[in-house]
């Protein structure tokens, strides 16, 4: 059992809208870079931003023009449904590197992303555009059925997605992009289409509680593996919410072969991480959606012993 720690809420300078609570409820994806934290949260058309040190209040930057509506089952219907956030390596226009902010497809209306560049000390530079998903998107459809993509993490040659396979029939899978091809769709301002998939493998975690376990999120370390989260949600589809059994924390090696998964002792659904390796140890950033708008996100953080390599 992996012990967590929390850090703080995830509280707000102020809501994005008047009749919205001032914290992040949805976190959904979590990159560190420099002195920040960035979270993108699944029911909103802004990027969170906290200092990655004390628990100073965040702020919101918007992603998307437009307004969601407050109502919940409207709101839902109408989100953009951002589930994962990565760090891109500089390419033409992001000298400094970028972020990327990557939809779930759940939906047709959950297919555009977003891609913003950094500057040399990990801040925001310039604005965000859109990226569309819909044309590799409809190619993963084919290939998996119902999409739910909520990892996102670059990995030597690779852009890794973890497709998220809701209920005991969903599909749970590691969907390889080519990399390079992806940097050159972005540096054109072009969609992300069929051409820059290399491999769709599908995965089994088990089960948390009777519960099948998902992927829910992503980080890269240095070596190539990946450290992903994953949440035992008792739902029927990538749409619906439902009780939550438990999260896990696990290892892919450079491969996408299975290295190592356990559970946390907090009851939470896991949806964003961010670590970092050092001395031997792997340290973590956590955050969870409690898929309740009035209650604030935490920030968790755990170290992981002797991750095999």
């Amino acid at each position: 059992m992996i012990r967590t720690t929390q850090r703080r809420t995830l509280t707000l300078e102020a809501p994005e809208a008047p009749g919205r609570p001032a914290h992040v409820s949805a976190a959904s994806g979590l990159v560190a870079v420099g002195s920040w934290l960035y979270i993108v949260a699944d029911d909103t058309l802004h990027l969170a931003i906290f200092p990655r040190e004390g628990s100073a209040p965040g702020r919101l930057v918007r992603l998307f023009p437009g307004e969601l509506p407050l109502e919940p089952h409207a709101r839902k219907a109408a989100k953009p449904d951002l589930e994962a956030l990565c760090l891109l390596e500089p390419f033409a226009g992001c000298a400094h590197g970028a972020l990327l902010a990557v939809p779930s497809g759940s939906t047709a209306a959950r297919q555009r992303g977003a891609v913003w560049p950094l500057a040399a000390d990990g801040s925001l530079s310039g604005e965000a555009r859109a990226v569309d998903f819909t044309e590799l998107y409809a190619q993963l459809t084919r290939e998996l059925g119902p999409l739910n993509v909520e990892g996102a993490a670059v990995a030597g040659g690779r852009l890794r997605l973890l497709q998220r396979g809701n209920g005991d029939d969903g599909t749970d899978a590691l969907v390889d992009l080519d990399r390079e091809r992806v940097l050159r769709a972005l540096e054109a301002g072009r969609g992300l289409g069929p051409e820059v998939v290399r491999t769709v493998r599908r995965w089994e975690l088990g089960r948390a509680g009777g519960v099948r376990l998902s992927f829910t999120d992503a980080s890269p370390l240095p070596d190539g593996r990946i450290i992903f989260t994953a949440a035992a949600e008792d739902t029927r589809d990538a749409y619906a919410d439902g009780p939550v059994a438990g999260s896990a924390v696990g290892v892919l090696a450079p491969d996408g072969s299975p290295l190592f998964l356990d559970g946390i002792d907090a009851k939470v659904k896991l949806e964003g991480v961010s670590a970092r390796a050092e001395g031997g140890r792997v340290h973590l950033l956590l955050v969870a959606d409690a898929d309740d708008p009035a209650v604030p996100a935490p920030l968790l953080e755990a170290v992981l012993e002797g991750v095999p390599g």
